[in-house]
C-alpha cells in the first residue's frame, strides 16, 4: 500500500501547487523547473522562462533531511560522471521537445491532454529499449563511498539557491510574462518540495522503475504510483474545472505525435540508463549520491542549451533544430548503451 499511498500524496502535492498559482498541468515539472532556475540564473535569456522555482531546492533538501534523520545519508560516487552529465542533458533535450518530464506527462494526461497519451507510448517504449541493454549487461561499473562532507555539497547548494532567492532576489532573474511568471508563492512551493521530497525519498518513488520491473520481472505493483497519482490529480481536476479533453488547445504543448513519441522515447531511453527518472534523480543527489547531482547539472546546461539554440518546443509546434537535437541525442544515447553493455564484447 506504500507506492499508493505515495501517489496520492504527490498528487495532492501538485493539485496544491497548482492551486497556489503554478500552471495547472504543469504544477510539478522537473524538467520545465530546472530549465526556469537556468533561466533566473542568466544560463539563457528566454524572459518568459526565468525564475528560480523553490520546488527543486526544495525536494533535495527534503530527501537530504529525510535522509540524515534515519541515518540513510550515503556519500556515494565515481560511477561514469561525465556520461551521466551527457545522459541528463539528453533527457532535458528530449522533456523539452515533448513539453515535460515523466510527472508532467502524467499531470498532462489528468489534465486531459491526450498528446500527453501519445507520448506515453514512446516513453514506454524508451524504457523497453533501455530494458533490452540492462538484459544484455548495461552497466555504468559501480559507485564508491566518498567522504561525509561530499554528500553535504549539492543539499549546500541548493540551499544557497534559496538564500539568494528570499534574501537577494535582485541578482536573479524573473520572468514578468509566460509560464515563468506563474508560481506560487515562496513559503508554498518550498514546502510542497519539501513534502515531496519526504515522500519520494522514504518511497523510494520512481517513474522509470514501476515500467522497468513490470518489463524485467514481470512486477506490477510499482505502476500503482501511476494509477494512484492519475486519479488524484484527474479528480482534483474536474473539482477545480481545470479538465479539458483533447488533443488542440492544451497549455504549453503542442500535437506533433511523432516528436511527442520521439521526445519521450528519449526520457525514457536515456533514464533506464541513469537508474531512474529526473525526479529520482533529485531524490537521490539530496541522499548524498554525486553522480546524480552531476546528473542534475546535466539537466540544468540541458536547460539552458535548448532555449540558446532554440530546440525546445513550444505550442507553434517543434522546432528543426529540434528535431536535429533529438535525433542526435538518440544516437549518443545508443552509443552509450552499446559501449557500455557486456554481451557486446566490451566487457
Amino acid at each position: 500500500m506504500i507506492i499508493p499511498i505515495a501517489g496520492v500524496l504527490l498528487g495532492l502535492v501538485c493539485l496544491f501547487l497548482a492551486f497556489m498559482g503554478n500552471p495547472a498541468n504543469m504544477s510539478l515539472c522537473v524538467a520545465c523547473f530546472a530549465r526556469d532556475i537556468s533561466g533566473s540564473l542568466a544560463l539563457h535569456s528566454v524572459e518568459g522562462l526565468q525564475y528560480l522555482r523553490p520546488e527543486i531546492p526544495g525536494i533535495i533538501l527534503g530527501a537530504f533531511i529525510v535522509s540524515m534523520l534515519f541515518k540513510e545519508h550515503s556519500p556515494r560516487g565515481g560511477s561514469a560522471p561525465v556520461t551521466r552529465f551527457v545522459l541528463g542533458f539528453a533527457v532535458m533535450i528530449g522533456a523539452m521537445v515533448f513539453l515535460g518530464c515523466p510527472t508532467r506527462m502524467l499531470l498532462r494526461l489528468a489534465g486531459g491532454d491526450f498528446n500527453a497519451l501519445v507520448g506515453f507510448a514512446g516513453f514506454i517504449f524508451g524504457v523497453g529499449t533501455g530494458v533490452l541493454f540492462l538484459n544484455r549487461g548495461f552497466t555504468l561499473e559501480r559507485n564508491y563511498s566518498q567522504p561525509k562532507t561530499e554528500g553535504f555539497v549539492f543539499p549546500f547548494i541548493n540551499f544557497g539557491l534559496l538564500f539568494l532567492l528570499i534574501v537577494a532576489p535582485s541578482l536573479l532573474l524573473f520572468s514578468h510574462t509566460g509560464a515563468g511568471s506563474f508560481h506560487a508563492p515562496i513559503w508554498a512551493s518550498l514546502t510542497a518540495g519539501l513534502i515531496a521530497g519526504v515522500i519520494a525519498q522514504k518511497t523510494r518513488l520512481c517513474f522509470i522503475s514501476g515500467i522497468r520491473d513490470a518489463i524485467l520481472f514481470k512486477q506490477f505493483h510499482g505502476l500503482a504510483v501511476f494509477a494512484a497519482l492519475l486519479l488524484t490529480v484527474f479528480i482534483g481536476n474536474l473539482i477545480m474545472g481545470n479538465f479539458n479533453p483533447g488533443f488542440a488547445n492544451q497549455p504549453i504543448a503542442h500535437t506533433d505525435a511523432l516528436w511527442n513519441i520521439l521526445g519521450l522515447y528519449l526520457v525514457g531511453f536515456a533514464s533506464v540508463l541513469l537508474g531512474g527518472c529526473p525526479f529520482r534523480q533529485l531524490i537521490l543527489a539530496g541522499s548524498g549520491n554525486s553522480d546524480s547531482a552531476v546528473t542534475v547539472l546535466g539537466f540544468l546546461a540541458g536547460g539552458a542549451f535548448v532555449h540558446n539554440f532554440r530546440t525546445a518546443s513550444s505550442p507553434a509546434g517543434v522546432t528543426t533544430n529540434g528535431m536535429v537535437a533529438v535525433g542526435i541525442s538518440i544516437i549518443v544515447v545508443l552509443i552509450i548503451a552499446f559501449t557500455n553493455t557486456k554481451r557486446f564484447g566490451n566487457d
